[in-house]
């Protein structure tokens, strides 16, 4: 698998973690307290961090699938403009 591949899946299992760390301290009231309220937003600051690292992932590889579509679409452009060869007519 590759190296991305691995740090997607690993950059998911800490967004899980954060939300489900900061969901377990709303549901148990810790998060009234002042430590408490620390750790809420310690965790949800790792889960937004995990998640841009995830949009910035995800839009370098949409990045390199247009630059390979490219050629194809040019290809694809010049055929089209190209001039059918005229009929010739038979007597």
């Amino acid at each position: 698998m590759p190296d991305r591949a691995w740090l997607f899946l690993f950059s998911v299992l800490m967004i899980l973690a954060g939300l489900g760390g900061a969901a377990w301290l709303v549901v148990t009231g810790q998060a009234l307290t002042m430590d408490g309220l620390f750790l809420l937003l310690v965790a949800l600051l790792v889960a937004l961090v995990f998640a841009l690292y995830i949009k910035f992932l995800l839009r370098t590889a949409m990045e390199v699938v247009k630059k390979a579509a490219e050629p194809a679409k040019a290809a694809a452009a010049a055929a089209k403009r190209a001039p059918a060869p005229a009929a010739t007519p038979q007597a």
